[in-house]
């Protein structure tokens, strides 16, 4: 009895252990459980953008890569918005908040946008400290895509079009 009981209590240790492993590789990989307040004042919780494809970019407005990709952002979120398609774009914490506000008025930018003030959104993607840095997020919320620097603009096409084309989508 007392070896059953060993082996009893070793699998169910070395099940706890894989059971956290797979909650972490998990965690890692889904969307944070945060809320952007926007420049507007608005609050959109990522948790309720589940069933929407989500681009997250991180930007700046004195980022000269940021300011080239701004206008294909644009036409991508015309392109795919009806489609169930959502760009939040997080204007970073040392941005003046003037500038921002005054950037997003005059590009007429039609997505949400906010300035991460306090720097909490900014934490919660892993401390995003390089500007622009974009995240892409299925319907179910996890992590397709992760990019430094400008977007590949024709390889962000094709996944969005597979993405809205893969059946149950």
């Amino acid at each position: 009895m007392n070896k059953l009981f060993k082996k009893s209590l070793i699998a169910a240790v070395i099940l706890v252990i894989l059971g956290f492993i797979a909650v972490l590789i998990h965690n890692r990989n889904t969307a944070p459980d945060v809320t952007f307040t926007t420049i507007e004042g608005k609050e959109i919780n990522m948790v309720g953008l589940k069933g929407k494809v989500v681009l997250v970019n991180f930007w700046a407005t004195d980022c000269l890569a940021c300011v080239t990709e701004m206008p294909a952002l644009v036409n991508t979120y015309q392109q795919y918005q009806k489609k169930g398609f959502e760009i939040i774009a997080v204007a970073m914490p040392y941005d003046p908040p003037a500038q921002v506000l005054n950037y997003v008025t005059q590009k007429k930018l039609p997505f949400p946008v906010m300035h991460d003030g306090l720097a909490e959104v900014t934490k919660k993607f892993g401390n995003v400290d390089l500007t622009p840095t974009t995240f892409i997020f299925d319907k179910q919320g996890r992590l397709l895509q992760r990019t430094i620097g400008v977007l590949d603009f024709i390889k962000l096409n094709q996944l969005l079009s597979a993405e809205f084309t893969a059946k149950n989508g």
